[in-house]
Formats: structure tokens, sequence, C-alpha cells
């Protein structure tokens, strides 16, 4: 693990339904990250400035570039933990999990969680708080997402091997579907200013969408 995730792997980590703060006294990297994660969820649509940041912290913006040497870099490493989190966890589903959906169940849920959990990274997942940044920050967020993509293509890949079935429609068009769906859950969080929750309606929603996922393998 890179030193900077090392740093902040720990500030907010959704699990059992509450946001888990680090147990020990917090570094000034990780309570510049936590101040500017608090300014995206708190000041929804509105651009972040250097010298709000430090005015946040409550240190000069000298101070912030001792640390960051600049907003990118700031950006960057919530996005570094959000990757984290977000793929340890799904790999561990995918170890601990024998059956496809509740890979796949477990997978949407633990993505939407994390996103309610954290209304202040989804404006950077959504895009939101980039408009101005360098391209590099959304070439990045983009990267995410194609993970995300691949990581359910290779879940519905295994389905024969595990349950005898395989997906309903080519796999990769499954897959896309499936991150239409937690990213469409995503962006109308941050539309409407993270009053829809992302786990609104999800159990009664993937109840039917389970239905429809998977079909019997065909026999050779």
């Amino acid at each position: 693990m890179q030193p900077l995730q090392a740093s902040i792997r720990m500030l907010f980590i959704a699990d059992s339904n509450k946001t888990l703060m680090t147990e020990h006294k917090p570094s000034r990297k990780q309570q510049i990250l936590h101040a500017l994660a608090h300014m995206l969820e708190k000041n929804p649509g509105a651009r972040i400035t250097t010298a709000s940041l430090a005015k946040e912290v409550g240190v000069s913006e000298a101070a912030l570039y001792r640390h960051f040497p600049s907003k990118a870099k700031m950006f960057e490493g919530l996005i570094e933990f959000i990757e984290a989190t977000i793929f340890t966890r799904i790999n561990r589903i995918r170890t601990e999990q024998e059956h496809t959906l509740l890979r796949i169940e477990q997978s949407m849920t633990l993505i939407l969680t994390f996103a309610e959990k954290n209304p202040g990274m989804c404006r950077l997942l959504t895009g939101d708080a980039l408009s101005g940044e360098t391209e590099r920050l959304r070439a990045r967020i983009a990267q995410f997402f194609d993970r995300l993509e691949t990581q359910f293509k290779q879940i519905l890949r295994e389905a024969e091997l595990r349950d005898e079935k395989s997906s309903a429609i080519d796999e990769a068009a499954m897959a896309n579907l499936l991150l239409a769906l937690v990213e469409g859950r995503i962006r109308q969080y941050v539309r409407s200013e993270f009053k829809y929750k992302p786990l609104e309606n999800w159990a009664v929603q993937w109840a039917f969408l389970s239905q429809g996922i998977l079909s019997e393998a065909e026999l050779a």
C-alpha cells in the first residue's frame, strides 16, 4: 500500500451502517483530507479553494502545501482512498462468497453504502467537484468506474462454474447495466443535494433486478 493510502485508509470507512474514524490521533494529512471531504459535503456545487480549505483546517495555505504540493494531490488522496476501500472489499466478497448473485448484490450494496455514508466523496465520483481541475483527476474517476465494470464482468464470467448458470444477456452488456445502476444512484444522490439516498428502495429494486441477471447455462 502506498504511504498516502496508508495515511488515510481509516478516515471514513462505511461498515455495518456507520462511518468509522481512525482510532489514533489523525495526522495533519488526515485532517486536511477530512476537512476537504467535509467541505465537499457541506457546500454542494461550490468550488473549494485552498484558502477556504486552510481556514477549515485552521492552518495557513503554506501549511497545506507542506503536506500536499497542490489541490489536485489532495483530491487524488481522496480518490486513492475510495479505490482502496471499494476494491479491497470487493475482492474480499469474491473470496468469501461462492454464489454469483450474492457476489453481485453484496458488491453493489457495498458501493451504495459507501456512497451514502460519504456524500462528499460522491461529488468526486460524479465529477461535480472537479470543474476547473486538472483533466488527470477526471481520467482517474473514469478509470475507477472502468475497474468496477471489469469486476462485474469477472463475477459474471465465473457464474457457469459456480452456479451452472450464465449471464442472461451478453456479460459485457450486463456488467455495463449493473455499473449504470450504481453510478446513476450516486448521481441522483449528488443531484438531490444528498436528499435521495443511494440505498433508498434498494432492497425492493434488487429483489426485482436479481430475477433477470442469470439464466440456466446451455449444455455443451
